[in-house]
C-alpha cells in the first residue's frame, strides 16, 4: 500500500497537458505544490497541449517519447500526471515507460496516507485507496490459475486477479463496518451538543488557506499547521466560550482541492459531516492567492456535494499580511449582517473581529438596553447576574435597580416568563404563549 514509502524523496517527472475544456483544466503551480507535499523530488515538467486526451496514453506518441527521454536522463522513479487517468491509460503508459505512473488522484491519496494520524483517518484513507485500486488490479504472478486436468495442476478455481478482488471486497466491507461505528459515535456526540443547545462552527476552505492556524489562534491549541497542502486530515474539535453565546464547538476540517476525488469525499463522509451539520460555516480563504475566486467556487462545489451549501456561511479572507495596504475589517451586507472578515491569522490581526462576526451570526437577536427593576424584582436581577448579562448597575434615589444588560432575546424572554413578568413589557410584538413552553427546563 501507499503507507510504505522510501527514506528519501523519489525522483519524479511531472506531466501537465493543457486542455481547452475548462472543467478538465488543472493548475501546474498547484500540481507542483502537491508533488512537494508528497515528498517527491520533481526534476522535470513536461507540458503540452491537446484538443482532447488520447484514449490509449492520454498523451500523444511524440509526447510519450519526450517523457521517456526525461525518465531515462534523470533516472526518474515515478511519472506523475496532473490529470485523472483511466486504469487502461495508466497501465499502457507504465508498460511504455517501464516506470511507475501515478495520476492526480493517486498522488492526493498518497499525501493523505502520509498525513493520517488517528485510527479513523487511516481507515478513511485506506478505504479510498482500496476503492481506487479496485479498478487498477494487475496480476503480478500466475501461480494461481484456473483448474486444469492432471496431477498437481488443479488450482483453487480462480485466477490471482479474482483472488485479489475478493480480498479487496472483504477488506472494504470490514473498513466500512468500522467506520459505521465511528459515524454512530460522532452522531451521538452531535445529538448531545444539540440537546445542550451548543452551536457548532466548522472551518472549511481550500487546502492551505490557513484554517488550522486560525483554529489554533482562536482556541489556543497546538493543532499541526504548516504551509503545505493537506496539512490537516483528522478533524479536531474544541470548545470555546463566546460573549452572549456561551459555549461554542469549533471544528477544524480537511481542506478541499480542485477535482477532489469522489471516493475520497465518500471515505471522509464521517469527517465532513461535522461541516454538514454545523450551525455556521466559516469559509477561510487565502486572500493573497491569485485564483482565490476559483478556489471559492471549488469549495462551494464540495459543500454542495455533501449537502452543506444551505448552511449559513461567513467568509474570512486570511493572509492579508501578504497584501500591502490591507487592514483587518468587517464587511457587512445591506441588512448590517457580517458577511466578510479580513484578517491575518498568523499575525493575530483581526481575530477579535472574527469572534465578533461569528457571535453576531450565531445570535442575531440580542437585547441590549437599560432596565429599571423594583426591589421586589430581585429574582429577575439574580437570574440576569447568573447569566452574566449585566454590564453595569446603579441604584436610583427611589431605591430602584437601574441595570444595563445585554443578552439573547430568547433567553431574556424565557427569564421573564419564569419570574412571572409579561414579556410584552419589553417586547410589545411578542406573544407570551410562544415562549412559555419549557422555559423552566431551559433555565433550571
Amino acid at each position: 500500500m501507499f503507507f510504505e514509502r522510501p527514506d528519501s524523496g523519489e525522483v519524479a517527472v511531472l506531466v501537465h497537458i493543457h486542455l481547452p475544456d475548462e472543467k478538465d483544466r488543472e493548475d501546474p503551480g498547484e500540481f507542483l505544490e502537491l508533488v512537494r507535499s508528497a515528498g517527491a523530488d520533481p526534476v522535470a515538467l513536461i507540458e503540452g497541449s491537446r484538443s482532447q486526451p488520447s484514449p490509449k496514453y492520454f498523451v500523444g506518441d511524440g509526447k510519450l517519447e519526450e517523457i521517456r527521454d526525461a525518465v531515462t536522463s534523470h533516472e526518474a522513479e515515478v511519472v506523475l500526471f496532473n490529470h485523472a487517468l483511466s486504469p487502461s491509460q495508466q497501465r499502457n503508459v507504465e508498460q511504455a515507460l517501464q516506470c511507475r505512473v501515478l495520476d492526480r488522484t493517486g498522488l492526493i491519496l498518497d499525501i493523505f496516507a502520509q498525513r493520517a494520524r488517528t485510527h479513523e483517518g487511516k481507515l478513511q484513507v485506506e478505504l479510498a485507496q482500496l476503492e481506487y485500486m479496485s479498478t487498477r488490479l494487475v496480476r503480478g504472478w500466475t501461480h494461481l490459475e484456473r483448474q486444469k486436468g492432471g496431477i498437481g495442476l488443479r488450482g483453487p478455481g480462480e485466477t490471482q486477479l479474482e483472488t485479489d478482488r475478493r480480498l479487496l471486497r472483504e477488506r472494504i466491507r470490514q473498513i466500512n463496518k468500522r467506520l459505521d461505528k465511528v459515524r454512530k459515535q460522532r452522531d451521538q456526540n452531535r445529538r448531545s451538543r444539540r440537546r445542550a443547545d451548543i452551536p457548532s462552527v466548522s472551518l472549511v476552505g481550500y487546502t492551505n488557506a490557513g484554517k488550522s492556524t486560525l483554529f489554533n489562534a482562536l482556541t489556543e491549541s497546538d493543532v499541526y499547521a504548516a504551509d503545505q497542502l493537506f496539512a490537516t486530515l483528522d478533524p479536531t474539535l474544541r470548545r470555546i466560550v463566546m460573549p452572549d453565546i456561551g459555549p461554542v464547538v469549533l471544528a477544524d476540517t480537511v481542506g478541499f482541492i480542485r477535482h477532489l476525488p469522489h471516493k475520497l469525499v465518500e471515505a471522509f463522509r464521517a469527517t465532513l459531516q461535522e461541516a454538514q451539520e454545523a450551525t455556521l460555516l466559516v469559509h477561510v480563504i487565502d486572500a493573497a492567492d491569485d485564483d482565490r475566486d476559483g478556489n471559492i467556487r471549488e469549495v462551494n462545489k464540495v459543500l454542495e456535494e455533501i449537502q452543506a451549501d444551505d448552511i449559513p456561511c461567513l467568509l474570512v479572507y486570511n493572509k492579508i499580511d501578504r497584501m500591502p495596504g490591507y487592514e483587518p475589517r468587517i464587511e457587512r451586507n445591506d441588512q448590517g449582517e457580517p458577511e466578510r472578515v479580513w484578517i491575518s491569522a498568523v499575525n493575530g490581526e483581526g481575530l477579535d473581529l472574527v469572534l465578533q462576526a461569528v457571535g453576531e451570526r450565531l445570535c442575531d437577536d440580542i437585547f441590549k438596553g437599560e432596565l429599571t427593576l423594583e426591589p421586589s424584582e430581585g429574582r429577575l436581577r439574580a437570574l440576569l447576574y447568573q447569566q452574566g448579562a449585566i454590564i453595569d448597575e446603579n441604584v436610583s434615589d427611589q431605591g430602584q435597580f437601574v441595570l444595563e444588560v445585554r443578552l439573547p432575546e430568547a433567553d431574556f424572554i424565557q427569564m421573564l416568563c419564569r419570574v412571572g413578568v409579561d414579556p410584552k413589557r419589553y417586547f410589545p410584538n411578542y406573544g407570551v404563549e410562544d415562549f412559555m413552553l419549557d422555559s423552566d427546563a431551559e433555565l433550571s
